[in-house]
């Protein structure tokens, strides 16, 4: 048994190495060096002090064969492919929350609506001390939502805790299918201006944005704001079907160039009944990336939308899924770059092992950083930049929060006290001030949480403390859209969009003045 598990091992060995091989010489180097790569295995095999694992032993070489690729190539095990492909539908089995770490334990941030932690009754702030019996404590998010998640029709039991109550509780529940939203909220602000959040791509994401325009267009909406800021992205053909929501039909959205035949690819818009004459700003990021840099690039190079924000990622490649033998896992492999209708490549190369690090950092937005990169067009002529990423028409920073406030929101306490307040007060409501007390209650439960600060401090950092108060009050009773609103109130890039829109009767006004023209101040 164990004899005809290593052939086989070594048999998916030599399949990997001769993929590898093909693509680095002639196929006498091939075979030459596949001859010395089975030799060296079986060597190991009769000779090595232990056993060896036939499992262990492939992945080994795949990760190897693809540790020279970019850090996009990868190999995806039975989990991993299944998690992808749940991801592209939007859908998955589980109960339906959206979980954090606060103090060491998962804790829910917030339930999706009309799934079993919904129906059941399961609150933000609440935390997670068991599944089916087993300690919490300790797990990451990720190995908190595999407890979570499992097949449809199967039960799980919860044991919570929540801020204002004594002791714990189990809560039964039964998994099943959760649709995830591309558009988890979309609401009018003031008058005429419709907010459009897209979080991310899937396969119903464009029909989500058409809809959520054409609600607000029935609640007055004359002008729209579409954030896609922290969109990691996903599905190329909701990238261009987003982005022509908002096109005339005909126009090129993103074109694709890589080394194989059938990698060469042009997107056109091609919806008949497109929104092409609302004013529109999109607001963007640096962990805005890949689908969400598509629809930013389009827009901004076809002169539809004025783009507000920091330099997107500059994830600007293809990858093509190889489902494997047997159906369960796949090979993901980078085949193509994109490029935006005036040329750009959005695409930044980062090493391998220093993807993570890279993405944790700010991009580099100073107007000489600008300057300095490749120069392109738009159709209407304003200059727009290359290098990797897609450069606001208006760059924006963001505003740092002075040292109480950072605290307070690093250690979670604003959060903490919203489930308290809010779990002993029920039916009541927040409005755009703190109800009566609050303020003076949660500035002693803060030295009670031996937060050491002095009431000069507290007074001078009063506003950003108390609008993330406000924030999670708002989440815990109204949900995650009107903490959005909250957030709004204190968003220097939203501001600015509103300053813009506010003088915009016609999608090109939002360019009036040289706003949007980075030739002339691309620091603004």
């Amino acid at each position: 048994m164990i004899r005809r598990r290593f052939v086989f091992g070594t048999l998916m060995l030599a399949l990997f190495v001769l993929g590898w091989w093909v693509g680095r010489g002639s196929s006498g180097d091939l075979y030459s060096n596949l001859d010395v790569f089975v030799e060296v295995l079986q060597k190991i095999q009769d000779n090595y002090v232990d056993p060896i694992k036939p499992a262990s032993a492939v992945r080994g070489a795949i990760d190897g064969m693809l540790d020279d690729l970019d850090p996009y190539s990868q190999y995806l095990d039975e989990k991993e492919y299944a998690s992808l492909k749940d991801f592209t539908r939007g859908e998955f089995n589980g109960i339906g929350v959206v979980v954090g770490v606060r103090n060491d334990f998962p804790t829910v941030i917030s339930p999706i609506e009309g799934s079993p932690a919904w129906e059941a009754g399961l609150h933000s702030g609440d935390v997670i001390l068991k599944v089916d019996g087993k300690s919490t404590a300790g797990l990451n998010v990720a190995q908190a939502s595999e407890l979570l998640r499992g097949a449809a029709g199967t039960p799980v039991t919860v044991t919570i805790g929540r801020e204002g109550e004594d002791g714990e509780r189990d809560v039964k529940l039964t998994r099943r299918e959760i649709v995830t939203k591309s558009v988890p909220y979309a609401f009018m602000v003031g008058r005429d201006v419709g907010y459009v959040r897209l979080a991310s791509f899937s396969e119903k994401s464009a029909a989500e944005v058409r809809n959520a325009v054409d609600r607000l267009h029935k609640e007055g909406a004359r002008r729209f704001v579409l954030d896609l800021r922290q969109n990691p992205g996903g599905l190329l053909d909701q990238a261009v079907d987003v982005a022509e929501e908002f096109l005339p039909k005909g126009e090129m959205v993103v074109y694709t160039h890589g080394r194989t035949k059938g990698q060469d690819q042009r997107y056109y818009s091609a919806a008949k009944d497109a929104d092409t004459g609302s004013p529109l700003a999109v607001l963007v990021d640096e962990g805005s990336a890949s689908a969400s840099e598509i629809v930013a690039g389009a827009l901004q190079d076809r002169d539809r939308a004025l783009i507000l924000g920091r330099t997107t990622f500059g994830k600007g490649s293809v990858q093509s899924v190889f489902t494997l033998a047997g159906g369960r896992t796949a090979l993901k492999v980078t085949t193509a770059l994109y490029y935006t209708p005036s040329g750009r490549s959005i695409h930044k190369p980062r090493p391998r092992h220093d993807l993570e690090t890279d993405e944790d950092a700010e991009p580099d937005s100073s107007a000489d950083s600008v300057k300095a990169r490749p120069q392109f067009h738009t159709r209407a002529g304003r200059v727009v930049y290359g290098g990797g990423g897609i450069t606001p028409d208006v760059l924006v920073k963001v505003d740092s929060l002075p040292p109480l406030a950072l605290e307070i929101e690093r250690r979670g306490l604003a959060f903490r006290y919203a489930n308290r307040w809010a779990n002993t007060h029920p039916g009541a409501k927040v409005e755009r001030e703190l109800p009566p007390g609050v303020w003076t209650d949660f500035a002693g439960w803060l030295r009670g949480e031996k937060l050491t600060f002095d009431d000069a401090t507290l007074a001078a950092q009063r506003l950003p403390i108390e609008r993330a108060l406000r924030r999670e009050l708002a989440r815990r009773i109204g949900g995650d859209s009107a903490a959005m609103k909250v957030v709004l109130e204190g968003d220097p890039a939203f501001a600015r969009a509103l300053e813009v829109l506010g003088r915009a009767a016609r999608p090109a006004d939002v360019f009036a003045g040289g706003v949007g023209d980075q030739s002339r101040d691309p620091a603004r």
